[in-house]
């Protein structure tokens, strides 16, 4: 049986061709990285996440160009979980799928949320005990609350997933809640905010000629591979392929590695 290759093209055609050569001519590019199943493994103790061995380093030499924004794009609550990184230099993140963003110099914004989703997050969040009873736990974060069940059994995330579905639409929750499902969890979040902005919220301050990349492994990444579109470089970071928006497949860690190392290499030549 052949092996995969660490980097693969989803489509007829060569993306990553055309989005390195704009990169070379731009001489700058966007960085916009997931966190937890792109840069890093998935663990069940978030707190004890690093980044894939060799990934601290290669985020640095990419820095290091002064040619690179890199941005870390999260579902974590960066005042409770912040991405441990183990970088040189702190490096800008949003959180919370977008209602968080941490500048580098530690300066810090949250997008709030209304009275009606307050009031269905804190509904939900009385049902923590029997999502814990089942093998699950919840997180509290900025207009949302995921409840996981990585680690779980088969019965046991059914059972989670049935409870937190049911109890969702018995109490009508989708009249002021969206219900995302994620790699290991759903969660419930105020309405308006999701990966897809933050894309959009950087494409914003980007130059038309800069190159961007947006590099995630879950299923909340999709908004922001849609959000990019044909504007930038979408890659799919994780083990397996699954249907996705986006039109490259890394494996990590050798696929990553390599996309960090070639985009370094080209920033870094001379013209």
């Amino acid at each position: 049986m052949s092996e995969v290759p660490p980097v693969q093209l989803l489509g007829e055609a060569d993306t990553l061709g055309a989005f390195n050569a704009q990169l070379g001519a731009a001489r700058r590019g966007t960085f916009l990285l997931d966190f937890d199943g792109t840069l890093a493994p998935f663990w069940n103790d978030v707190q004890a996440v690093r980044p894939y061995p060799g990934v601290a380093a290669a985020l640095d030499r990419l820095a290091g160009t002064g040619r690179a924004r890199i941005v870390i794009v999260t579902g974590r609550y960066l005042k409770a979980t912040p991405p441990d990184l183990g970088t040189s230099a702190p490096l800008e993140m949003w959180g919370s799928h977008g209602r968080e963003r941490l500048l580098p110099d530690g300066s810090y914004k949250v997008v709030g949320i209304d009275e009606f989703a307050l009031q269905g997050l804190t509904l939900a969040d009385a049902w923590s005990r029997e999502v814990a009873a089942a093998g699950g736990r919840s997180e509290a974060k900025p207009g949302s609350l995921a409840f996981h069940w990585r680690g779980a059994g088969p019965a046991q995330v059914i059972r989670i997933r049935n409870f937190i579905t049911e109890n969702f639409h018995r109490e009508a929750l989708e009249d002021v809640l969206e219900l995302a499902n994620f790699d290991g969890g759903i969660e419930l979040r105020a309405p308006g905010w999701d990966k897809g902005n933050v894309v959009r919220a950087l494409l914003e301050e980007t130059p038309d000629a800069v190159p961007v990349a947006y590099l995630g492994d879950d299923l909340t990444d999709e908004d922001a591979f849609r959000a990019l579109a044909q504007r930038g470089l979408s890659v799919l970071v994780r083990p397996a392929l699954r249907a996705t928006a986006a039109s490259v497949w890394a494996h990590p860690p050798e696929g990553l590695l390599a996309l960090l190392d070639r985009w370094t290499e080209i920033l870094e030549q001379e013209r």
